[in-house]
This record gives C-alpha cells, sequence and structure tokens, in this order.
C-alpha cells in the first residue's frame, strides 16, 4: 500500500511532520513496513483540507489528532492486518 503524505508549506503548519513521524512509528509498531510504501509530496492541491494524505489514490485529511485513527481504519483496515 502507498501512503503519501502532503509535506507542502500549508500542511506543513497544520502538522505534517508529526504525522509522518506518527505513521513511521505506527508502521513499525504493527510490523507492515514491508507492506506500506510510506513517503512525501509537495503540494496536492487541497491545502484547506490538509494534512492531506493519500492512501492508494484515495485523499484523506489528517491531523496529528487523527492520525492513529486513520492508520487503524485506513491502512490496517486495507491491509487486513
Amino acid at each position: 500500500m502507498k501512503v503519501v503524505v502532503c509535506i507542502g508549506s500549508s500542511c506543513h503548519i497544520k502538522g505534517s511532520r508529526l504525522v509522518v513521524e506518527r505513521l513511521q512509528v505506527l508502521v513499525a509498531e504493527h510490523g507492515v513496513g514491508d507492506k506500506v510504501d510510506l513517503s512525501g509530496t509537495f503540494c496536492l492541491g487541497r491545502c484547506a483540507e490538509g494534512v492531506c494524505v493519500l492512501a492508494d489514490g484515495e485523499l484523506f485529511s489528517v491531523s496529528p489528532d487523527t492520525v492513529d485513527e486513520f492508520f487503524i481504519e485506513n491502512v490496517l483496515g486495507k491491509l487486513g492486518a
């Protein structure tokens, strides 16, 4: 599964660094590093919705407060883990 986090200026201000760091921890904790390709990208063009995260092409609005829920529902849930 490909997970791409926007690290453009608007999303950066909204906490994209914290989202990326937490996703890295969650991927490691759940042992899915071989199944999840986590990367960053510049602006996805949906700045008002940031932090923007693409999970297998589907756009989500994630914050440092909702990243765990996002990961469980939309990453682990789709992986069947």
